[in-house]
């Protein structure tokens, strides 16, 4: 198990992002506009000359890496692979490699993140149709990556990218992605989002917990944001007071939000502090299928059927396993982390009109601009076969900068009154 690594250098300061506007990769991929500055790098949008196909482009730096941090950086491209045939996750479509830096060729979504759909444009709430189909996308999604033995470990909005109007969910940004079922790996992910058994400060040696588990968490929290634009807490500890509230009376949810008895049952099941008797990725999507009604502000019952297959590529269900193991450790506080900002913001002359992007050949030819020198070379996208578990780095792909982060809080929490301020006898 590899330790987690050190923070990532700050870039060289050579030349700026957008001195590489204009810069054409293998002869056909040209870079656009800068979506995003990250520590590890740039996010351009991209499209091919030839086809006029949209792009992304993760273009991650290689100087002043040293081997375990190249190392991480590829892990992050190699599950992100291996994950990317799902219809809801972002597709990976080709990696293009030079000297001083990796480009990681992936799928354009112009409307941006699940974050904005929510906060900034008001989809989902008071609309459980709406919010059950994304939810089950997302769900489907996590499903599909722990079927390959992948486990996330920071779902949450922000990396969640959407279209169609908000109607299509895709997983993307696997910078903390591990295959390791059992992680010592404590404080991984964004505190709103972590399960209590990740959130230990002081974990006794040789302790660890289940990954999958977590996902499913997480995956709680996404529900409560889709459907009451609310997070229900800012940390699963009992230094939160919303959370003692919920650790003292589990229905206390449905008191401060509007959720129904069936989403408030569902809700329990997933926030059960036992990862032993925390509810499975298949038995949660089979209650949200079934559950007639999210919210109690939602005009009519919900369809008890599962919704069709986004029309994009087909899927492969395989089994999904579900490892867990005990939480014994007591609560304690879990320093404050900022939320980062979204990878790749919405581009509003895209609304509605993006095209799926399909991989095809790529003929290596001398880049047109003077700023990648010498050429990139193809990458060979390594299979499935060859991903070797380790443990990924607890940071960020743009987390950490100052100038690209969100102002204020996830979401609103709430200011409980004073008969809540309580601290429950154990």
């Amino acid at each position: 198990m590899l330790p987690t690594p050190p923070a990532s250098p700050k870039p060289s300061g050579q030349c700026s992002p957008e001195d590489s506007i204009g810069l054409v990769l293998a002869g056909n991929i040209e870079l656009t506009a800068v979506l995003g500055v990250g520590a590890y790098g740039t996010v351009y949008r991209a499209r091919d000359i030839v086809t006029d196909v949209q792009y992304a482009v993760k273009a991650l730096n290689k100087v002043g890496l040293d081997a375990r941090q190249r190392k991480f950086q590829n892990r992050e491209i190699q599950l992100h692979y291996a994950a990317s045939s799902h219809p809801n996750v972002v597709s990976l479509v080709k990696i293009l490699d030079s000297p001083d830096c990796t480009y990681v060729v992936i799928e354009y979504c112009p409307e941006g993140d699940l974050f904005s759909k929510i906060t900034e444009e008001g989809h989902y709430i008071g609309d459980d149709f709406k919010a059950k189909q994304v939810f089950l996308q997302i769900l489907s999604a996590v499903q599909h990556c722990h079927s390959q033995g992948i486990y996330h470990r920071d779902l949450k909005p922000e990396n969640v990218l959407v279209m169609d109007n908000g109607w299509t969910a895709k997983l993307a940004d696997f910078g903390l992605a591990t295959q390791d079922r059992i992680t010592s790996d404590y404080g991984c992910g964004s505190t709103f989002y972590m399960s209590p058994e990740c959130q230990q400060p002081n974990p006794k040696p040789y302790s660890a917990y289940a990954s999958a588990p977590n996902d499913v968490w997480s995956l709680g929290v996404i529900l409560v944001n889709l459907t009451c634009g609310r997070n229900p807490w800012k940390r699963a500890s009992m230094d939160d007071s919303t959370f003692r509230a919920f650790m003292r009376d589990r229905n206390f949810l449905q008191s401060i939000l509007p959720i129904s008895d069936e989403l408030n049952c569902i809700l329990q099941r997933i926030f059960e502090v036992n990862p032993h008797r925390r509810i499975t990725l298949e038995e949660l999507r089979d209650f949200i299928i079934r559950c007639p009604r999210l919210t109690t502000t939602s005009g009519s019952s919900l369809p008890t059927t599962a919704p069709p297959t986004p029309p994009y590529s087909p899927v492969v269900d395989k089994s999904m396993e579900s490892p867990v193991s005990d939480f014994t450790g007591a609560y304690e506080p879990v320093p404050r982390m900022e939320l980062p900002a979204q990878q790749y913001p919405p581009t509003p002359e895209y609304y509605g009109s993006h095209q799926q992007p399909q991989p095809h050949h790529v003929i290596l030819t001398p880049p047109s601009s003077g700023q990648c020198t010498p050429q990139p070379t193809l990458y060979t996208t390594p299979p499935k076969s060859v991903v070797a578990p380790v443990v990924h780095t607890s940071g960020h792909f743009f987390g950490g900068l100052p100038d690209f982060r969100r102002c204020g809080q996830m979401f609103s929490n709430f200011n409980l009154p004073a008969n809540h301020m309580w601290t429950p006898t154990y």
